[in-house]
């Protein structure tokens, strides 16, 4: 066994990787050798440590220095004075990271301070590529525990009695799940991981599959072993290739040390895991479409019931849940249903991982105890919104949640406080809007990509969230009429509850949440013919002001020649206009604005 005086912790995630981890890594290594302190430092390559804004991101052990935002450059610095020296790179930790020359922890970070890591555990701390260092921190212990030590319904029931609800957007009870599959009748079982993450901003599941693997597939096994199936499938998106890459790595690894496969553990309990990739279809995420797909047939939703846990996959009876329900597994088994029940509320127990996004400072991947409220993570977790702006909304949920105003930044989050404020869990995307977006925009926005992905089985979601979007892109070119408002009222009615699956029955939650908090914006649009946010560019008028001291740039970026005037004189802008904005960015004096 090799030990290290140091241990340097580089974010293998795929945010860090697109800002240029990869390049760091090599150059650590070329240091290492260069300084010949291969056999003193062990660089780690880690999945996201979550603080995504910061990357990419160096943690070096043991000191626990926090360098974000690294370029490869800074190597040789943080390799000659830390690695070798001893001393610190102060300017290169993370803003928070360094208070009055002293160095912070990674938990005394505000981003980090309020959270309590159950599913992201292991993200940001070890080798997603060796088991080994899995197996180091408990990894495969609840698969042994259960197989060796419990009943199928003793593992039942302490998943009930955790009070775990699918974190894919349902909210089902997971031990009641586990109880129809293991109950239905059939000799052969399947289970199933849903990791087709299609939401916009959503990358919880990804950073699971990239920084843990092993979790995923420990939980499967177990899942495997409480409802009788001796076979899974792991459906996941192939836009994810390192995610894709590292499950696969990790399958491999799992075989190889026969945590998979024949007679685990001696127990005689078979069960082997496969992946299938996903094309990138937004209703794949919905639980039978994503059953189609596996099986080779156009990803449409079937009518339920039955549900999957008694005629799912081959028409036999199937278990899907989706990433981070699974990753809450092992550690249930290993700490006691009590211990997770014990986090979070009465009716929300456990943790959820959302993905911060939009206008927010700290943007990033988080795991928080349910019953946090919204105003501790926009403020204090997410550090609050950029530039002085003030906050206007919140959607939870995806392009099938809702906007959440001001008003209600004191909820305590959990399914059913976000139900009721018309928005959802869904699987833990959360955007934040500041004063400058324009509400009637963003119900336009997530509408718009909800119809482009709707399969087109039932005329409810495909002609019905149409006509709402032909309505939006009314409103939003200054075409409104009086009723309209009511006529998308109406519609997304309708459409709720008469769609076949949860894409159409939730494809209305932006714009009726907008409506309820933001109508007097829908009203603007429609009867003044203005956007208040200065958005929608057919309501927009460009004015040129006094302060424009005729330098004449705003001229020469027109594409239209709409702007006249002699230099150093106050210039003009005609009805010849196309609102394209250039002028604006233009004007060294901010002498253009919106009307």
């Amino acid at each position: 066994m090799e030990l290290y005086r140091s241990h340097v912790l580089v974010c293998g995630g795929t945010g860090c990787t697109s800002s240029g981890s990869i390049s760091i890594e090599d150059a650590l290594k070329t240091e290492l050798a260069k300084h010949k302190l291969e056999k003193e430092v062990k660089m780690v390559r880690t999945g996201c440590f979550g603080l995504c804004e910061a990357g990419p991101i160096v943690i070096v052990y043991p000191e626990g220095a926090f360098y974000s935002q690294v370029k490869a450059e800074d190597i040789s610095r943080i390799t000659e004075e830390h690695l070798l020296k001893g001393r610190i790179v102060t300017d290169l930790l993370f803003k928070e990271a360094v208070v009055e020359d002293q160095v912070r922890s990674i938990n005394e970070i505000d981003f980090y301070r309020k959270q309590k890591r159950v599913a992201l555990r292991n993200c940001g701390v070890i080798d997603p590529e060796d088991i080994t260092e899995y197996i180091a921190f408990d990894g495969y212990k609840a698969l042994g525990k259960v197989l060796t030590e419990m009943t199928k319904e003793e593992l039942i029931e302490t998943i009930k009695k955790s009070g775990l609800r699918g974190r894919g957007g349902g909210g089902f009870p997971t031990g009641l799940k586990w109880e129809f599959t293991y109950k239905a009748t059939g000799t052969q079982k399947y289970v199933v991981c849903n990791a087709d993450e299609g939401d916009p901003g959503a990358f919880m599941d990804r950073s699971v599959l990239e920084g843990d693997p092993h979790a995923l597939i420990e939980a499967m096994a177990i899942a495997g072993y409480a409802v009788g199936a001796n076979q899974g499938y792991v459906y996941v998106r192939a836009e994810y290739p390192i995610a894709v890459h590292r499950l696969q790595i990790a399958i491999d690894q799992a075989r190889e040390n026969e945590l998979l496969g024949k007679n685990i553990f001696d127990t005689g309990f078979d069960f082997d895991l496969e992946i299938r990739l996903g094309a990138g279809a937004f209703v794949c995420g919905e639980e039978t479409a994503l059953l189609n797909s596996i099986e080779g047939k156009r990803g449409m939703p079937r009518p339920r019931p039955p549900f999957p846990a008694i005629k799912g996959l081959w028409e036999k009876p199937t278990l899907l849940s989706n990433v981070e329900t699974y990753a809450n597994i092992p550690q249930i088994i290993l700490n006691g249903a009590e211990w997770f029940a014990g986090i979070g509320t009465e009716k929300s127990k456990g943790t959820k991982v959302f993905a911060l996004g939009g206008k927010i400072n700290n943007t990033g991947l988080l795991e928080i105890p349910m019953g946090t409220t919204l105003r501790e993570v926009i403020f204090e977790i997410g550090g609050g919104i950029p530039d002085g702006k003030a906050f206007k909304a919140v959607q939870t949920g995806g392009p099938s949640g809702g906007c959440i105003a001001t008003e209600h930044l004191d909820t305590p989050i959990d399914y059913d406080n976000l139900i009721s404020l018309g928005s959802m869990m869904g699987s833990g995307g959360m955007i934040v809007m500041d004063e400058d977006n324009c509400m009637v925009d963003i119900a336009r926005f997530f509408l718009d990509f909800t119809v482009d992905e709707s399969c087109g089985k039932c005329p409810p979601c495909r002609i019905g969230t149409k006509r709402m979007l032909e309505l939006l892109d009314k409103i939003t070119e200054g075409n409104g009429e009086d009723g309209d408002i009511e006529k998308l009222e109406k519609l997304a009615v309708n459409i709720k509850a008469s769609s076949l699956c949860g894409l159409g029955q939730t494809a209305p939650n932006p714009v009726l949440s907008t409506i309820k908090y933001f109508r007097h914006e829908y009203e603007a649009h429609v009867y003044d013919k203005k956007c208040p946010s200065g958005v929608c560019q057919n309501l927009l008028n460009y004015v040129i002001t006094n302060d424009c001291k005729g330098c004449t740039l705003c001229k020469k970026v027109c594409p239209v020649n709409a702007i006249s005037g002699e230099v150093k004189k106050l210039h003009t802008i005609s009805d010849a206009c196309i609102k394209c904005g250039a002028c604006v960015d233009k004007c060294p004096f901010k002498a253009i604005i919106k009307q």
